[in-house]
């Protein structure tokens, strides 16, 4: 069967959700693809920076998820090696916009909030995109159950795999030659932790606790794998014993450590670390003709700054308004119908898209980057570096990071 949309999103994920939201409070029906049979809850938790809130708040949903998560207080850095802490940072302090604000966010219900607000029929699930071909202005998708649609506007929020992504000329992301474990750990009686961001670094290894709520922790672990840790991620008992040994090798307190210890087997993920390579973003085709790439399909990266996510749900208030205000001048010349001579409109709305997401995405990709690396990094010279000069720097640029506006729908 053969179907044309005006706007066919294809993922189900922040950014694929939030875009088709923004659309939705413009007035502009979408059509999102998602290729699993039900809302994708990977990750189980992220967290959510100032700039992530604002732009949460513009789709109208930030006060429906704040009272469901703990507002985290401050950020604290200790040394792996010598058990010190090295600095600590005020996550409520003035910002650009306000005041700061930092919540470890669940994914499910973040994913199911953005869900609840879009009209039904928009996500249609089982809908793998496998290629596409053009005819004239618009796209002609086909689908892995042997469907056919077309559309006048494609975005690609198909993650770090993202097929649209590489028709429009993106290389694979590349391997940082790191790791990640994450989890979820419950405390059915509370788990008794302060609101606060707590990281370890050092020894060859990153690891992380947030609280999300009362009862929830979410934590994860880095390191850099050997030859004979290939096959780590598909074993999750081998991954937490692999963890739990490599953080009592450092001085990390045993309370910590139980909180992964305690992790029940079906909340444990492991994952190489990708990021894209910051020169594609500045030379590659973030838009092309009436097709763009939003979310980690545009700037995969390490998670090192926590900014994956916001950065996802920015791209979605910026590309909505972009699309749509481009959509809607072209209705308003068309008697209120999109019509062929709509296509320049929409080509110049997601290039101005691009230009707005370039150079933001460059900087975070990049400076995610090199914190991990000397985040991570061992050795007695490093060590000093990081705990006695830059640890206090590391711990500003998280807020430096998060201090930005999206802008309005």
């Amino acid at each position: 069967m053969e179907s044309i949309e005006d706007v066919v999103i294809v993922g189900a994920g922040l950014a694929g959700l939030g875009t088709a939201l923004g659309l939705h409070r413009k007035g502009i029906k979408s059509l999102v693809l998602e290729s699993a049979d039900s809302l994708r809850a990977t990750g189980f938790s992220l967290l959510v920076w100032t700039n992530g809130w604002r732009a949460l708040d513009m789709l109208g949903i930030g006060d429906s998820i704040r009272p469901h998560q703990v507002r985290l207080q401050k950020g604290v850095a200790v040394s792996a090696a010598s058990g010190e802490i090295t600095s600590q940072t005020t996550y409520t302090s003035p910002s650009k916009f306000g005041e700061h604000e930092a919540r470890c966010v669940t994914r499910n219900l973040l994913v199911k909030t953005l869900e609840e607000e879009l009209p039904q029929g928009t996500i249609r699930y089982s809908s793998k995109l496998v290629s596409i071909e053009e005819e004239g202005d618009l796209k002609i998708l086909l689908l892995a159950d042997g469907s056919i649609l077309k559309t006048k506007v494609l975005v690609g929020c198909d993650g770090v795999n993202s097929v649209i992504a590489r028709w429009l000329g993106f290389k694979k992301p590349s391997f940082s030659g790191r790791s990640a474990c994450r989890g979820l750990t419950t405390f059915p009686n509370g788990h008794g932790f302060k609101p606060e961001f707590l990281q370890y670094f050092g020894c060859g290894l990153r690891c992380g606790f947030l609280p999300c709520n009362e009862k929830s922790i979410y934590w994860f672990f880095t390191w850099t794998p050997a030859a004979e840790d290939e096959d780590m991620g598909e074993n999750a008992s081998k991954m937490k014993q692999f963890a739990v040994t490599k953080l009592r090798m450092a001085k990390i307190p045993e309370d910590v450590i139980e909180v992964v210890e305690n992790t029940e087997m079906g909340t444990i993920v492991s994952s190489p670390l990708r990021f894209r390579s910051p020169a594609d973003l500045l030379w590659g085709n973030i838009s092309k003709g009436n097709v763009c790439v939003a979310g980690d399909a545009l700037h995969t990266m390490t998670p090192d700054l926590g900014q994956g996510g916001c950065l996802a749900l920015e791209d979605s208030v910026v590309l909505a308004r972009c699309l749509g205000d481009a959509i809607l001048g072209a209705r308003g010349k068309g008697g209120g119908e999109y019509a062929a001579a709509a296509a320049a409109s929409v080509e110049d709305g997601l290039e101005e898209y691009a230009k707005g997401r370039r150079w933001r995405s460059f900087g975070v990709i990049a400076t995610a980057y090199v914190m991990g690396t000397i985040q991570q990094s061992d050795g007695a010279v490093m060590n000093y570096l990081r705990d006695n000069l830059l640890s206090a720097a590391m711990g500003n640029m998280y807020l430096k990071k998060a201090d930005f506006d999206c802008g309005e729908l």
